[in-house]
């Protein structure tokens, strides 16, 4: 019996209903289908933007197809860059010891400075609290697979999920090297006892990338917001890309780069360090264009990778929803200025590739000011209307989204070790002191003219005053950045553990 809410009577209601005020009812109907698609699925009408996170591993500023270099093959990285914002003077702040890496993580999980973290970043405090852990407290699942080069304890306040975790700086051979890193599967309980480790039998970077695309894949991805963090180990060494990547690069027809020196000209605190005897001085052009052939093939083999992790986000309807940046987490030298490492203040070294994509991020845009990788947390926060917490020191950029001509940071400032300080300026000048041993040493360039800091100024008369002023703000930045280093002492007031620090 129909009581007047049966169908038949609905549809007999409705269907006398003017044309145009049927077809809004329809379209309200189709809405409100959709809406109920979208809650099956388990994915929010008004979700907040996932984040997606993919970090390199001693990629250096210049080893990208979209900054200009056209030897180096990263067609989805240029693919990504054109879809957002290249920052293309981002830099690592520094390290006190040679694993630079280990600050460097710390600083892009927590937006604090280096000089302010607990030896060297190797251990996160619960104090300093990590944008992850601030977005799991918004309903975020905080996911991570790669590298952590921090404790356990941080790792498992961060991150609710995960996938593989390689807990180390880098897959040595003896441990079975890139072709079959050592991992350990994500411990809820934050544990991670030895005997969970396992040799895999995938590459490293493909490892990371099909732990990422399985989270994606899955329907927690869909189910809340998400902040997903890929740290590849690539292109740090070993260096042994899978042969189908290393035939790309002809080491014959590798350019060496207009910096190349068969060794360092004086010495500049750490020239024994790990990464400086990985070949023998002097280097030799062959050696070289080899190393960086295998160092451009590992670059090329991990964006293979990130183009199936943006793949991935388009298959799953995550992508217009989702912030994906791409950072490096320090540079490397790869023969420039005689030097092989990231332990130095050069720009190869200090500046990194930093790319921002997603909503409200204009597409193909560029912003030449000064960043800290200590700022892309804070710059997150700002996009997300979060208040950051009071332990971030780093400054938010997302004004720049809007207006790329702004510039935030007049200046930039950085460290290695005890014994060297840096400080550039927005009008192109760069200032690099050394105190080794005693042995003081002054660098000046003129990075709009000489980019490669080829020429040094600094003994040229007509620059005694410019030295003296940059020497001025080197001071008062290091004084606002914690630094206790006293550039007007013969031994710069060092410690003896800090003097101990060197070749670490």
């Amino acid at each position: 019996m129909d009581n007047g809410f049966g169908l038949h009577s609905f549809i007999m209601k409705i269907k006398h209903l003017p044309g145009s005020a049927l077809g809004l009812f329809f379209q309200f109907i189709a809405l409100m289908i959709s809406v109920d698609a979208l809650a099956q699925s388990g994915r929010s009408v008004n979700q907040k933007p996932n984040i997606l996170v993919l970090y390199s591993d001693d990629h250096s500023y210049h080893a990208l197809g979209a900054a200009g270099n056209r030897e180096v093959q990263t067609p989805n990285l240029d693919r990504l860059a054109a879809s957002g914002m290249m920052f293309t003077q981002a830099h690592v702040m520094g390290g006190h010891q040679g694993a630079v890496c280990v600050p460097s993580r710390a600083m892009l999980m927590t937006g604090r400075y280096v000089n302010r973290l607990p030896a060297d970043g190797g251990t996160i405090p619960d104090s300093l609290v990590s944008l992850p852990e601030v977005l799991g407290t918004m309903g975020y699942s905080t996911y991570h697979t790669g590298k952590w080069h921090s404790d356990k304890a941080s790792h498992h306040r961060m991150f609710s999920h995960g996938g593989d975790i390689f807990f180390g700086g880098m897959h040595f051979e003896r441990d079975g090297g890139q072709f079959h890193p050592t991992v350990h599967p994500f411990d809820p309980e934050g544990i991670f006892p030895p005997a969970t480790a396992r040799k895999a039998d995938t590459f490293s970077t493909t490892l990371y990338a099909e732990n990422a695309i399985t989270f994606l894949n899955s329907p927690r991805a869909r189910q809340a917001p998400f902040f997903c963090y890929v740290a590849f180990t690539s292109p740090h060494d070993p260096r042994t890309p899978p042969p189908s990547t290393a035939s790309l690069y002809n080491p014959d027809k590798i350019s060496l780069p207009a910096n190349f020196l068969p060794k360092h000209p004086f010495d500049n605190g750490d020239l024994n360090t790990r990464d400086e005897q990985l070949l023998p001085r002097p280097l030799t052009p062959d050696m070289t264009r080899k190393e960086i052939a295998a160092y451009y093939a590992m670059i090329t083999e991990m964006d293979a990778q990130v183009g199936r992790i943006l793949d991935a986000l388009k298959e799953n309807g995550l992508l217009k929803n989702t912030i994906i940046v791409f950072a490096g987490d320090n540079g490397l030298a790869v023969g420039q200025h005689g030097l092989l490492g990231k332990q130095n203040l050069y720009e190869h070294s200090i500046r990194v590739p930093l790319i921002m994509s997603g909503p409200g991020i204009p597409a193909s845009s560029r912003y030449n000011g000064f960043m800290y990788l200590s700022d892309i947390a804070p710059t997150l926060y700002q996009m997300l209307g979060i208040k950051p917490p009071e332990s971030v020191e780093g400054i938010g950029h997302a004004d720049v989204l809007k207006k790329p001509a702004n510039q935030i940071r007049k200046h930039l400032y950085n460290l290695y070790g005890s014994w060297s300080r840096s400080i550039k300026t927005d009008d192109g000048w760069k200032l690099i002191l050394y105190n080794v041993d005693g042995a003081l040493h002054t660098q000046l360039f003129n990075l709009k003219d000489d980019p490669w800091e080829t020429m040094d100024l600094s003994a040229q008369p007509e620059h005694r005053k410019r030295i003296e002023q940059m020497k001025d703000l080197l001071r008062k930045t290091m004084m606002d950045t914690h630094d206790d280093l006293d550039i007007d002492k013969p031994d710069w007031n060092r410690t003896v553990a800090q003097r101990k620090g060197r070749g670490k």
